[in-house]
């Protein structure tokens, strides 16, 4: 029994293998950035197969509505959805593949309070190019903004979940565990471009004041 279930799985094999297209190099980078962001010091080569395969990503993603963008200053590439109504008339509708996702209060403040050491790094002239930022500076400004984290303990605890949240979404990345130090990665500034980091820090003002007013209120 066990021969004969295998025998069609063999024959659809070589079926599939007579039927597809030659290889292309970018095949690889194709996949990771459909993964999400590509650093140019991520692990294998998918860096360099971007950067040498940059005119048929970019014909390949176009044509299922997604624009890739390289920045090799800030050495990262990932893939944007383009908005439906850019594209040629004569395309049919195509499906979003990327959802927006909404961060938490918590998530949202370390954001700003990154992106604000990422635009404070740029402008000064510095012989490193990484962007770092020890845990216990981000602890102590943490603790004077969010009204109930004024236990030291819970706090630093809270704030290491945030940046491991983060940190999946290639926001930061650890830089080292003892003392804990994060390095931010440069995708925040497109996520977060100076004109919307403005409007989400009023709004985080203005939430993070209403949760101290209404823990006033209780006390």
């Amino acid at each position: 029994m066990n021969e004969s279930s295998s025998e069609p799985i063999e024959m659809a094999q070589d079926t599939l293998s007579d039927t597809m297209p030659p290889p292309v190099p970018w095949a690889p980078a194709a996949v990771r950035l459909l993964q999400g962001i590509v650093y140019h010091d991520d692990a294998g080569d998918a860096w360099e197969r971007i950067l040498s395969g940059v005119t048929p990503l970019t014909d390949y993603f176009a044509r299922i509505g997604l624009q890739l963008i390289v920045n090799e200053e800030d050495g990262m590439a990932y893939l944007r959805q383009i908005d439906p109504e850019s594209l040629p008339p004569e395309y049919p509708p195509i499906p979003k593949l990327f959802r927006s996702m909404r961060l938490t209060l918590e998530a949202s403040l370390l954001c700003v309070l990154l992106r604000e050491e990422l635009r404070r790094f740029e402008e000064e002239i510095h012989r490193d190019s990484r962007c770092v930022v020890t845990q216990s500076a981000l602890l102590e400004v943490w603790q004077s903004l969010v009204p109930d984290e004024k236990d030291d303990v819970r706090a630093n605890r809270n704030l290491g979940g945030q940046l491991r949240k983060l940190e999946e979404l290639k926001f930061v990345r650890q830089f080292e565990k003892e003392p804990p130090s994060w390095e931010v990665r440069r995708i925040l500034k497109a996520r977060l471009p100076l004109q919307e980091l403005e409007r989400l820090r009023g709004e985080l003002d203005a939430e993070l004041k209403r949760r101290g007013d209404g823990m006033d209120a209780t006390r």
